[in-house]
């Protein structure tokens, strides 16, 4: 797993830090002024939330995690992508390493 963030004080002390490390959580920081860094992972939590979060209030954790697991295997398995050529990620991904292997 890899936790991605900005270099803000919040994410860069040494308790965090630690809490990533013993966990075997990759750290991911954005350099500094480097603020579009993280612009497709922004789209993804807005679809997230437009698509299922605010439409489906989970009622408790276990929800929430069933429920952010189906819409993320949808939306990379079944949603079709403009950006994306209309493939799915999954579809494009598996197109573009064949099109890097040959």
């Amino acid at each position: 797993m890899i936790f991605n963030t900005d270099l803000g004080s919040q994410f860069t002390g040494d308790l965090w830090i630690n809490v990533l490390k013993t966990n075997e959580i990759n750290i991911s920081m954005d350099g500094k002024g480097r603020a579009i860094d993280n612009v497709m992972i922004e789209r993804i939590w807005r679809s997230y939330k437009y698509e299922y979060l605010y439409l489906n209030a989970p009622a408790n954790g276990k929800e929430l995690s069933e429920g952010t697991a189906k819409w993320m295997k949808w939306y990379n398995q079944e949603r079709y992508h403009q950006s994306l050529e209309m493939k799915t990620p999954d579809q494009y991904y598996a197109h573009t390493n064949r099109n890097i292997a040959a």
